[in-house]
């Protein structure tokens, strides 16, 4: 079964005129520059990727910065509470405040009968480190003589000095 290779015939000849005879570049360069572009536009988007990754790090470090300044600053309130929750401390702002320490309770019955002995609290001691004076919201310090504006002279009072401060200034409450 040996057949000698020669030229086609029939329907092989027809077939072997319609596909080209030589090798040819034209139909490779479409499917090289097709894997070119995929394979840019895969680092592309492997670039853009990694970007968006980086700024998610950065910002997810700056709010775990900003969740430990926070939890730092809960716990040291929770301690000023704790410290000034103690029994101790709230004793010793209630004398500073003048109060003392009540009785025995005395209870009122549903039906309207006492139960206990009620009794007066205790007028407090004197002390002799004297306890905070309430501060003054409207205290105008020591009284300064009003410097006048250039070029113009200070007008007499009746006692003969200059006005101060105090005196000389407008009010804003239009009476």
């Amino acid at each position: 079964m040996s057949a000698a290779r020669g030229p086609l015939k029939g329907r092989a000849a027809r077939l072997g005129r319609l596909m080209p005879s030589g090798p040819s570049s034209a139909a490779r360069t479409p499917f090289v520059l097709l894997v070119v572009l995929l394979l840019g536009g895969g680092l592309i988007t492997l670039l853009l990727l990694n970007s968006a990754l980086n700024q998610g790090s950065f910002k997810l470090r700056e709010l775990k910065d900003r969740t430990t300044e926070l939890t730092d600053e809960e716990q040291a309130l929770q301690r000023d509470v704790d410290a000034n929750a103690a029994p101790d401390a709230l004793e010793r702002r209630a004398r500073e405040l003048g109060m003392v320490p009540g009785g025995s309770p005395a209870f009122l019955g549903p039906d309207g009968k006492v139960l206990g002995e009620p009794t007066v609290a205790p007028s407090p001691k004197p002390s002799r480190t004297p306890s905070r004076a309430p501060a003054r919201t409207a205290d105008p310090g020591p009284a300064r003589e009003a410097t006048p504006a250039p070029g113009t002279t200070p007008k007499p009072t009746p006692t003969g000095t200059t006005p101060t401060a105090t005196e000389t200034a407008p009010t804003t409450s239009g009476r």
